[in-house]
C-alpha cells in the first residue's frame, strides 16, 4: 500500500507579510508504554496538554467501540460549543479522545507530531493534518484535529517548521527570513514522513484504507502539491481551507476528489481560483465559498456570526470525509 508514500515533492511556496497578518485573526524519543491522555472540553482555543514522546505507537491494535447513550446539547457560548454532534457522549467527562506526542523518522527525517486517536467510535480511518503557519502546537489547530477526532478518526498533526513556526508576536519584517528558512523540500520530505508512518501503522494493523487529508492556510496549499505527487496512492481525498500559493500546475495531477472551502472575502484564496481548480481537477470535487468571510473563519472564528458558519464548515467537511473514507473504503 502506498508504496511511494516516502517519495519528497518538489514545494514552491510564498507567502506575503500581508498573509501573516490575515492569518493572525484571532528530539529526544521514548519506547516506554503509551501515555493515554483523555480530552474532553473540545473548546475553542484550549490546546490539550503535551505529553512524552513516543517513536514506534501501535496505535490501531487495540481498536475499540463502545455505545454510548445520549448526546450532550452544543451551548450558544462559544467556550462551551463541543463538535461532538455525530457521536453520543455521556457527558463532558467522556473519554472520546486520547493524545500523544510522537517522534517519528530517522536521522535528518526526525519530527515531532501530535496523534489524537479516537477510542470509543473509531472507524479505523487515518487523516492527515497540515496546519497553517503558526504550527502543529497551536491551539486552535489541536482544537479543529481533536474535534475530527471525535467523529472516530485518527489524526496526525505534523510539526511542518522542525520547531519553528511563524509567531504573532514576531515583527512582520522578519517574515520573509524566516519563510526562508523553511526549505519547501525539507517540508515536503516531512510532509511524506509523516505519510509513511501513517501507512505503515495502518498496515501492521491490517487495514487497508487509504487515508484523507485537510489543509489550513499554508498546509490548504500544500495539500495540492502532496496529491499531485501522491497520484492516488496514499490519499484518497482532501479538504482544502483557504489555501495560499496553490500550484494551478499541480492540480492537472491530481487523481481524487477535492473539496475546497473558503470565504469570498478572502484575497488570499480568490474564490475564481479555487473555480478553476475544481474544474480542473475534477472528479466530484467541489468548492464551497461563505459570504462574507475572510480568512481562517473555519479554525479560527472571530464572532460568533462566523463561529455559525465555522461549525457548518467542519459539518461539510465531516461528511465528505465519512463519505470517502468509511462507507466508500
Amino acid at each position: 500500500m502506498c508504496a511511494n508514500a516516502a517519495t519528497a515533492v518538489s514545494l514552491s511556496f510564498t507567502l506575503t507579510q500581508s498573509e501573516t497578518q490575515d492569518m493572525g485573526l484571532a528530539s529526544t524519543t521514548s519506547t516506554s508504554s503509551l501515555l493515554s491522555a483523555t480530552f474532553c472540553t473540545a473548546r475553542r482555543g484550549f490546546p490539550p496538554p503535551r505529553h512524552a514522546h513516543h517513536n514506534h505507537f501501535r496505535f490501531l491494535s487495540t481498536l475499540k467501540k463502545c455505545n454510548l447513550n445520549r448526546q450532550v446539547p452544543v451551548g450558544k457560548n462559544r467556550g462551551e460549543r463541543v463538535r461532538c454532534s455525530a457521536v453520543e457522549v455521556e457527558d463532558e467527562a467522556c473519554e472520546l479522545v486520547n493524545g500523544v506526542e510522537l517522534s517519528i523518522g530517522e536521522g535528518d527525517d526526525n519530527i515531532q507530531a501530535y496523534l489524537f486517536k479516537a477510542v470509543k467510535n473509531n472507524n479505523g480511518s487515518g487523516v492527515l493534518l497540515l496546519s497553517d503557519i503558526f504550527g502543529f502546537q497551536d491551539s486552535a489547530t489541536r482544537d479543529f484535529a481533536y474535534q475530527v477526532a471525535c467523529h472516530g478518526y485518527n489524526v496526525l498533526v505534523p510539526d511542518l517548521f522542525r520547531g519553528d513556526p511563524w509567531a504573532k508576536n514576531r515583527p512582520k519584517t522578519m517574515f520573509e527570513q524566516w519563510l526562508a528558512n523553511q526549505d519547501p523540500r525539507r517540508v515536503a520530505n516531512d510532509i511524506a514522513t509523516s505519510t509513511k508512518w501513517m501507512v505503515d501503522e495502518f498496515t501492521a494493523a491490517g487495514i487497508s484504507k487509504k487515508l484523507g487529508i485537510i489543509g489550513f492556510c499554508f498546509g490548504g496549499g500544500r495539500v495540492i502539491d502532496i496529491l499531485a505527487a501522491d497520484q492516488g496512492a496514499c490519499f484518497s481525498t482532501a479538504v482544502s481551507f483557504y489555501g495560499t500559493r496553490m500550484d494551478e500546475a499541480a492540480a492537472s495531477k491530481i487523481k481524487v476528489p477535492v473539496l475546497f472551502i473558503s470565504g469570498d472575502d478572502d484575497p488570499l484564496c480568490p474564490v475564481s481560483v479555487l473555480s478553476e481548480f475544481e474544474k480542473i481537477i475534477g472528479k466530484g470535487s467541489r468548492v464551497v465559498i461563505f459570504e462574507g468571510r475572510g480568512h481562517a473563519f473555519a479554525h479560527r472564528p472571530g464572532s460568533l456570526e462566523e463561529d455559525e458558519d465555522a461549525e457548518q464548515a467542519f459539518t461539510l467537511m465531516r461528511n465528505w470525509l465519512h463519505d470517502a473514507l468509511v462507507i466508500n473504503s
